[in-house]
């Protein structure tokens, strides 16, 4: 997966030295020493540069969690301004070999721009460029951010009907690190605008006897070309460019005006300097920092508009780092279960096994609005880990390997059915239009009894049935003897429908499954996991390398592989048009990295076909179940498994508010002592030079 990235990057830096000798300026000479030299007196500008493209990575993570919590999205607003023109350039110049060269293009002439664009100027020791280039290029990124994180766009070929995504499905090895680099949802502004064009404004503005003539030409062809590039390839829309360039040009001024101050701290030559006296002389250097730091309090004590400026910027920083960190921590753990070793949940009641070693297993039951709240301990037959249950609305069905217990959770200490059973491989309750049903699978066999206990006939005779899923008046189910086909029946009406479930993924993905020593088995493939309801079908199919997920439509019958083909996707839950599951994107067994080893939460908007990472850490999460207001799912601990429970709609907590609440009574307070000051400081300037 980063053998292309690895050849992308190798490919922009060996270009970049080979055209050394076409950029440098005339009356610079070429030195093998000055490739080591260059290093010693420049080594915070790399360093800066590095630190800011791999913090993308990091941003990008927060923005995925950001996304899936708070749904923001702003894409329609940028779609009803532009409509269907990216499209139009797409299918008018698309053609395969177009493609291809343009992606590699894509991607490895970023990486050209943003490592060369320092190197040769840090190569050729002008520092006056390269501290204001430098400063530049941090500054984009730093004035993207709030865009990245609160104004999500997503790119053109996912939103526009007909439009492809031509540069991430090239070839799947590409296809792969697109989508684990990108969250197809930081379009504007867009970077690979915003940075070379940064570059170019910085010459134009900075080069005064123009020795960079030649490469700040270079840097506008390749902005120019990059403009047509992200629209063809169907990844940015036109308003993703002006917004690149806005913020470029205010990336410039922005360094201009901080490039004094920020190179007088953090040059490499003083750097060094200071280094040397903390070393020689610690006292004087403890003498000069507690000056300095002593200046610093004083400027703030009695604070000028620039002091006070500052103070609204750090404020609103606080602000809003506290939100966004509320906002991607929405997911609350219920504290009612010890050892929780599986769940249930419906209709607002969140139901626990737990594995208590002292009691054996128990039923705990809880509110899920009142997730920090004691569980309760409903009456139930001897439980044990393998022991089965199952709620629907206010009944709780428990069973064990003889008797069956049904408990109305409005009374959690009556018995409201105790019904003999033998040994059932599962029980269900599921709520029809008229009555709640009990499915009691036994011997392969499934049979159907009221809430009082009477039989209901099934109108099915299949006996070697393995699990069995129910919906409302439907039960699915799956046999023995058709392990990929799943059955859906009726109560009340007889026989059932057959779905043949189709696990077969793009023959590149297969072939990647071989190359890495796990050939897929199709002809013994099995489904070991479904879910349903009125719409769809979501089965879990083994075929013996991974877990493939794969959604069917029973409207039309289309039915496809949810996610990538490659990777594992277990645990499915389906309900009011969502469907979750955990995956394990990215593992290549050939070269397991600890980051994808362990299963994340993602989940799937059936209205408006996007998928979101609800997770993103190194915390292995599974078993969701998708509830109305709420969704479930386990996590693991340092003290076991616990119980996480996301609401759907993001509401800041009691301390988030608070800080709110100051911040904003602060910040007027602030922005109005800073405009006052302002004026002030205006009109005592100018009475000076009226003076002078």
């Amino acid at each position: 997966m980063d053998g292309i990235y690895l050849t992308w990057m190798i490919s922009a830096l060996a270009l970049g030295v080979i055209l050394l000798p076409v950029f440098k300026p005339p009356w610079m000479e070429l030195k093998l020493t000055t490739f080591v030299d260059f290093f010693r007196r420049y080594w915070l500008h790399i360093l800066m540069l590095f630190m800011i493209y791999n913090a993308k990575d990091g941003l990008d993570q927060v923005d995925r969690i950001l996304m899936a919590n708070t749904g923001l999205d702003m894409t329609p607003w940028i779609y009803a301004i532009e409509g269907d023109l990216t499209l139009h350039v797409q299918q008018f110049f698309e053609a395969e070999w177009l493609t291809t060269l343009l992606t590699h293009f894509y991607v490895a002439g970023f990486m050209f721009i943003c490592y060369v664009s320092v190197f040769y100027f840090a190569y050729f020791d002008d520092r006056w460029i390269s501290d204001r280039v430098t400063l530049t290029i941090a500054w984009v990124y730093i004035f993207a951010i709030p865009f990245y994180l609160f104004f999500n766009v997503r790119v053109t070929g996912d939103y526009i009907p007909e439009m492809d995504t031509l540069a991430y499905s090239l070839n799947p090895e590409i296809a792969d690190w697109f989508r684990r680099i990108d969250p197809f949802t930081n379009c504007m502004p867009s970077l690979h605008i915003g940075v070379p064009f940064s570059v170019w404004l910085c010459l134009k503005r900075f080069d005064e006897d123009n020795r960079w003539a030649l490469y700040r030409k270079i840097v506008l062809a390749y902005t120019l070309l990059t403009c047509f590039t992200i629209i063809y390839l169907g990844i940015h829309w036109i308003l993703d460019i002006i917004g690149g360039m806005l913020v470029a040009a205010a990336a410039v001024s922005m360094a201009e005006r901080t490039s004094p101050v920020w190179w007088k701290i953090f040059d490499e030559r003083t750097i060094n300097s200071r280094l040397v006296t903390l070393l020689t002389n610690p006292k004087k250097a403890i003498r000069i920092i507690s000056n300095k730091s002593s200046s610093l309090v004083k400027s703030y004590i009695r604070p000028k508009a620039k002091q006070t400026g500052i103070l609204v910027v750090v404020l609103m920083l606080v602000v809003v780092s506290v939100i966004t960190w509320d906002l991607t921590h929405q997911s609350l753990s219920a504290d009612g279960a010890e050892a929780p070793e599986g769940a249930s949940a419906a209709d607002g009641w969140l139901v626990t096994l737990d594995n208590r070693s002292d009691y054996g297993a128990l039923i705990l039951v809880q509110d899920i609005s009142q997730v920090d709240s004691e569980a309760i301990q409903v009456v139930q037959p001897i439980m044990d880990l393998n022991s089965s249950y199952s709620l629907t609305g206010d009944n709780l069905v428990m069973a064990n390997d003889s008797v069956l217990f049904v408990v109305n959770m409005n009374n959690p200490e009556i018995i409201a059915l105790q019904y003999q059973v033998d040994n059932p491989q599962q029980v269900l309750i599921t709520s029809t239009n008229e009555q709640d049903v009990i499915l009691i699978l036994d011997d392969n066999e499934l049979e159907a009894i009221s809430i009082t206990g009477e039989s209901i006939p099934l109108g099915i005779d299949d006996d070697d049935i393995q699990f069995v899923s129910s919906n409302g008046l439907e039960f699915a189910y799956v046999t023995i003897s058709q392990p990929t086909s799943v059955n859906v029946g009726r109560i009340g009406t007889f026989g059932s429908i057959k779905y043949d479930m189709n696990a077969t993924a793009p023959a590149e993905q297969d072939l990647v499954l071989e190359q890495w020593g796990t050939p897929v088995d199709m002809v013994n493939a099995s489904i070991t996991q479904i879910e349903f309801d009125s719409s769809h079908i979501v089965s879990t199919i083994n075929v013996s390398s991974v877990d493939r997920l794969v959604l069917l439509d029973r409207a039309s019958n289309e039915q496809w592989i949810v996610g990538d083909g490659k990777y594992s996707a277990i645990d499915p839950s389906l309900s009011n048009g969502i469907l979750a599951w955990a995956g394990f994107d990215h593992l290549n067994p050939t070269l397991p990295l600890d980051e994808y080893l362990d299963g994340e939460i993602y989940y799937l908007n059936l209205t408006t076909n996007y998928t979101q990472t609800l997770t993103s850490d190194e915390l292995n999460q599974w078993g969701p179940i998708v509830l109305d207001n709420h969704l479930v799912f386990f996590e693991e601990s340092d003290d076991g498994a616990i119980i996480k429970i996301h609401s759907w709609e993001p509401e800041l907590k009691t301390y988030s508010n608070i800080i709110l609440q100051i911040g904003t009574v602060l910040g007027i307070i602030l922005v109005f002592i800073h405009l006052a000051q302002r004026q002030q400081e205006a009109k005592v300037g100018r009475n000076f030079d009226e003076e002078e």
